[in-house]
């Protein structure tokens, strides 16, 4: 008898989606992706700037995530990087060939969706993958000092001055236009995932897009959040996971999600040259406005422990499903 496979939604972008789709793929769930467009740094945000176009990094990355594992040197060409340094906007140093792929087929048909579906097809990825909105979109912040902070990039590496720590993020055009396949995916989702990821960079931009965030409340999917392994400097500096909580709290009036799930092995030392740790589950947890159920797994990435390893969380994702 035929079973209808689970359709499960990603939302984030950045390395932590790439991973946990990694590890998914090889799972017969049918899997989305709903990436943030605020990207404006890098290799991805000198593209947005040159050429005016949605930044194609996050899209790139969660499509070589995804290509088939038999074909592992498509993923190596999609992410690989040209030598040079990357002195201009235009500059292919340092761009990956990814990026480019995806500003030639951009221009070629004009038609950002398009070129998503090109590229997916040319590397044998069939998962739903889209921006979460329709026009870039640009992050500002204010700080737990009261300042006010622009740019995703200024965020995510933390350029301004100390003391740091931010409080609440903002997007910029507030209601940005959203695709209706996104609307649609997300009330048609079985599961609907957030993390692991950037916080304040990759997973509330998503999340407070004000059509997404209605989505997200009116899906009757199971929803769950996947804590982050330890704390990026400067953004969740000191964190728990009761922090975590409060943040997203403090940005959708609630906490969405049924299911968290966060890793318990901390043995692993993490190189001091990182400057992460590992994050505190803590004794308890505030429930201001949602009870949720706590899953603690052994996740981490022992060559790597900054990260999940991207198998034993796919694995435990898959239980809860």
């Amino acid at each position: 008898m035929h079973t209808k496979q689970k359709r499960v939604i990603c939302l984030g972008g950045g390395v932590g989606t790439s991973n946990l789709l990694r590890g998914l793929k090889k799972y017969p769930i049918h899997l989305g992706v709903v990436t943030s467009m605020a990207d404006d740094g890098g290799s991805s945000g000198r593209l947005r700037k040159a050429y005016k176009i949605m930044p194609p990094g996050d899209i790139i990355s969660c499509i070589a995530a995804l290509i088939p594992e038999d074909q592992k040197e498509l993923t190596d060409l999609l992410t690989y990087r040209f030598t040079g340094p990357a002195k201009e906007n235009t500059s292919i140093g340092d761009q990956k060939f990814g990026n480019l792929l995806m500003l030639a087929e951009i221009q070629r048909t004009k038609n950002f969706y398009r070129a998503i579906d090109v590229v997916k097809k040319m590397f044998s990825v069939t998962a739903d993958i889209f921006p979460a909105s329709d026009e870039r979109t640009h992050l500002s912040a204010t700080t737990k000092d009261g300042r006010r902070v622009h740019s995703e990039t200024t965020l995510d590496l933390a350029l301004y001055s100390e003391p740091h720590g931010l409080k609440k993020i903002f997007i910029k055009p507030k209601e940005p236009k959203v695709n209706p396949q996104v609307i649609l995916s997300l009330l048609n989702a079985d599961v609907i995932i957030s993390g692991p990821g950037d916080l304040y960079t990759n997973q509330l931009p998503v999340l407070v897009i004000p059509q997404i965030k209605e989505a997200l409340f009116k899906s009757k999917a199971k929803k769950i959040f996947i804590l982050n392994i330890a704390n990026k400097p400067f953004e969740t500096k000191g964190f728990t996971l009761d922090d975590f909580v409060n943040a997203f709290e403090e940005h959708l009036g609630t906490f969405p999600f049924d299911l968290i799930i966060a890793n318990n092995n901390t043995q692993t030392p993490i190189p001091k040259q990182y400057d992460y740790h590992y994050i505190p589950l803590g004794d308890t947890l505030t429930r201001h406005t949602k009870a949720f159920k706590l899953i603690k797994s052994n996740l981490v990435n022992q060559a790597f422990p900054l990260y999940h390893d991207s198998k034993k969380l796919a694995s435990e994702v898959v239980k809860h499903i």
